[in-house]
């Protein structure tokens, strides 16, 4: 499945000097409760779905990071969303209604309303499961609805992580594959391009990809969950038996308050509290050292046009691809999110329950 990267929001009201009166009022407006998994107020990587017989088309966001398939219904009538393509059942020959509630909460808001089952095809690639369960929203996040060419989300964790226990559509489509994997490349390419990725099912990417894999066994079947044991940058470097996971669906690097803080000393960024993010002069990149984290005993390295990205095209200032996230010394400590991916190739092993990583082609 081709992908389509679209800019992230946040870039978009940055630009209009309205990213601190909009994150005021989102954070304002969060509710809590359900599975928070990611945030889409960062750049995404979408691919075309078709639902029904004859098939209505949806983008979709295709994440690692979460285990359901939603799109909006024809029962949505939100007037933010209006411009939404919808799912009609009455248009569909192969529907067959289930009327089930579903709710889901993000880190970005929730999607609720209810499911349904019909025919699912991933784009063209032609791989087709005629009965999938999907959830039908009525109501979504404001900012789902302001994403452009973001219909909903197609969640490819694992079945322990899907939102009443429905059955993912990888593990739906695995009789048919030739391997039981998919593999992920994501390219180096700005704000909203055709042609910027590829998933492919049931084998590997040999392409865009490194011949050489290197496999680790996850830790837990339900986001695609490894173990690290070290980062250096420069001259700082720290050991620690951490948990990642691989989340297609965050623009960023997520990860301990006090390695990122040493990241960002190193190359000179400030945290700014109202921009959310940690900032530095763009001329700091040219400069600055390889991130390398150690992943089952081989290092991977990150280059700093990865992790070091400008405000805008154009712009002299930048800022870190790096969020903190909690822990405490439980769980998961790290999101490996597409800077990660870009740099190197991931390989979703589903049956053999481990990820591999392939250095990227571009």
């Amino acid at each position: 499945m081709p992908l389509v990267r679209v800019e992230s929001l946040r870039k978009q009201l940055m630009r209009k000097g309205k990213w601190e009166e909009f994150k005021a009022a989102n954070l304002a407006s969060r509710v809590s409760g359900g599975q928070s998994v990611v945030d889409y107020e960062d750049e995404y990587y979408n691919a075309v779905i078709q639902l029904g017989t004859p098939a209505q088309n949806f983008s979709v966001q295709l994440d690692t990071g979460s285990a359901n398939l939603w799109v909006p219904d024809k029962t949505n009538t939100q007037a933010i969303c209006a411009k939404k393509p919808k799912f009609d059942s009455s248009k569909s020959s192969t529907y067959v209604a289930n009327g089930q509630p579903f709710s889901i909460q993000y880190g970005s808001g929730p999607a609720s309303g209810f499911l349904g089952q019909d025919k699912l095809c991933l784009g063209e690639s032609k791989l087709c499961f005629n009965t999938q369960v999907f959830a039908q929203t009525k109501i979504i996040a404001n900012i789902f609805c302001e994403l452009n060419g973001f219909d909903g989300i197609l969640g490819l964790g694992w079945p322990s992580i899907s939102v009443d226990h429905v059955t993912p559509p990888m593990q739906n489509l695995l009789p048919t594959l030739d391997m039981p994997l998919f593999t992920v490349w994501l390219d180096r390419k700005g704000a909203v391009v055709q042609s910027a990725g590829l998933f492919t099912y049931g084998g590997l990417d040999t392409v865009h990809c490194s011949a050489q894999i290197n496999y680790v066994p996850l830790v837990a079947e339900t986001y695609w969950e490894f173990a690290f044991t070290g980062v250096s940058h420069g001259s700082y470097s720290q050991t620690y038996n951490w948990r990642a996971i691989s989340d297609t669906g965050t623009s960023f690097f997520g990860g301990a308050k006090p390695v990122i803080d040493a990241i960002a000393n190193n190359v000179g960024a400030v945290f700014s509290s109202q921009q959310g993010l940690y900032l530095l002069p763009c001329s700091a990149s040219a400069t600055a050292p390889p991130i390398v984290f150690t992943i089952g005993g081989m290092p991977y390295s990150i280059p700093a046009f990865e992790y070091i990205e400008p405000m805008s095209v154009g712009s002299s200032q930048c800022f870190l691809t790096f969020f903190t996230i909690g822990g405490g010394g439980f769980g998961v400590n790290w999101i490996f999110g597409d800077p990660f991916i870009r740099t190197y190739c991931n390989i979703y092993h589903i049956g053999g329950q481990k990820i591999g990583f392939a250095l990227a082609n571009h």
